[in-house]
């Protein structure tokens, strides 16, 4: 520890003795004198930190993250304890940094250590995973489309909501009768991650139930495999043991389900509220999969990304602590007029969404330019690599696009019920930004 010596005494004009602080010899201790220094032109009169935990942020977060962007690129969240990064350049430094920043397990939200490993890397199971989706995306869409009515059914629930959970399902090979029981488990721990104690006292449970049901399920694929997840998993030859129904819970939980769900519906929202960019999208396949592509630019499911010093580092003008946390707000840098042309409108053919990006956020697997957290870092392989399946991103976007494609062929003159008026919102702070409800109007074709 740095020593430190006292001056003498000193009175002040008014004959008050002036209290003389320590000076440290070593390298003593900046950190909170550094934190408190505010320079001419940084003072945050022009917003509240209790805006950005408000039921305003909540519904539409974009007019509060702009004047961030705009004012104040690197905030320091005095209330929430943390520093908000909204530009996008500054967004994808800290995002692409594993050098100075880390992102956190969702485990380590729950505060759980050594519950189980994440075998999501392993290439049977990445392998399993791909197989297995794209055989079964459009079968599932059909499947979903003809429980509908013949002529009116909300989207956003009976569709985009639904859509991840059975695909999921038909991943993991799990029987017809479990499925929607294991829908309500996944939802609530993955629900449990998130701030609320009530949701992650019920999300840590549901984990529990989650690895007792996997239980039996990985015996069974041991002695009888099939071509599914579970049993990718079973099969693989790990160092440290066999993989255990906790590994499977693990493994589940660590997934994304809310960049195809809120993507899905967000998509829809912002084809049937602009019908010129309707007309566009659903002319043919390419133009589809821009419109994915510039919803998840436009609007996010995955508003930011929480990312944490792993250890004292100046960034951005300010000296940021061990430990530090920074949220990454895609929601502020995917409209940063810096990068995008009318960042506000939804555009499908947009001509800036290109391989722009040189520290890797964009890959020729599945990104345009935007920054998508759910899905965490494209992939640093090529696009159709030889020794292993194509990424998540890429496998994500051709999903959407067969579950949309699905939608145009089944539903013929979709759209909006009249007088709906469908707009997005968060459940709760810190989760998904999706349409919950989106009433469509259609005749169905068997």
């Amino acid at each position: 520890m740095a020593s430190a010596t006292i001056n003498a005494p000193v009175a002040g004009r008014n004959g008050v003795v002036i209290a003389q602080r320590p000076k440290t010899t070593g390298p003593g201790y900046r950190t909170y004198e550094i934190h408190q220094r505010e320079r001419v032109g940084e003072s945050t009169e022009k917003i509240k930190p209790t805006q950005l935990i408000s039921p305003a942020y909540r519904r539409d977060p974009y007019p509060l993250v702009e004047v961030l962007r705009e004012n104040y690129p690197c905030f320091r969240d005095w209330a929430s304890n943390c520093y908000w990064v909204t530009q996008y350049d500054d967004v994808t430094s800290i995002y692409a940094d594993d050098a100075n920043f880390e992102s956190r397990s969702k485990l380590w939200y729950y505060g759980i250590e050594d519950f189980g490993r994440d075998l999501r890397d392993e290439i049977p199971v990445l392998e399993a995973q791909a197989r297995r989706i794209d055989g079964f995306a459009e079968s599932v869409a059909n499947d979903l489309v003809d429980q509908f009515d013949a002529h009116s059914a909300n989207l956003a629930t009976e569709f985009a909501a639904r859509y991840p959970l059975e695909l999921l399902a038909k991943v993991l090979g799990l029987p017809a009768d479990d499925v929607g029981e294991f829908a309500g488990r996944y939802w609530r721990a993955q629900r449990g991650t998130s701030w609320e104690p009530t949701l992650q006292v019920d999300g840590r449970r549901a984990l529990d139930e989650l690895v007792d049901y996997f239980e039996a399920l990985l015996q069974a694929r041991r002695s009888s495999p099939g071509d599914d997840m579970i049993s990718a998993i079973a099969g693989l030859e790990l160092a440290d043991g066999p993989a255990t129904a906790r590994d499977l819970a693990v493994t589940v939980l660590e997934g994304d389900h809310q960049t195809l769900h809120g993507a899905l519906a967000n998509m829809w929202f912002l084809l049937l509220t602009h019908h010129d960019e309707f007309t566009k999208a659903t002319s043919e396949r390419r133009l589809l999969k821009l419109a994915y592509l510039e919803t998840l630019r436009h609007s996010t499911p995955v508003l930011s990304a929480q990312r944490f010093a792993r250890h004292e580092v100046e960034r951005f003008g300010r000296l940021i602590p061990e430990g530090g946390l920074m949220i990454c707000s895609a929601a502020a840098a995917n409209r940063d007029p810096r990068i995008f042309d009318d960042p506000d409108s939804f555009v499908v053919d947009r001509k800036d969404l290109c391989q722009r990006e040189p520290r890797g956020m964009y890959r020729a697997d599945g990104l345009a330019s935007g920054v998508t957290f759910g899905l965490g870092k494209p992939s640093k392989h090529p696009a159709v690599p030889e020794d292993r399946p194509r990424s998540l991103y890429a496998i994500t976007r051709d999903t959407a696009v067969t579950a949309s494609s699905v939608l145009l062929e089944r539903l013929e003159g979709l759209k909006l019920e009249p007088g709906a008026t469908p707009y997005l919102t968060s459940l709760l702070l810190g989760e998904m930004h999706t349409c919950w409800k989106l009433p469509v109007h259609f005749n169905k074709r068997s």
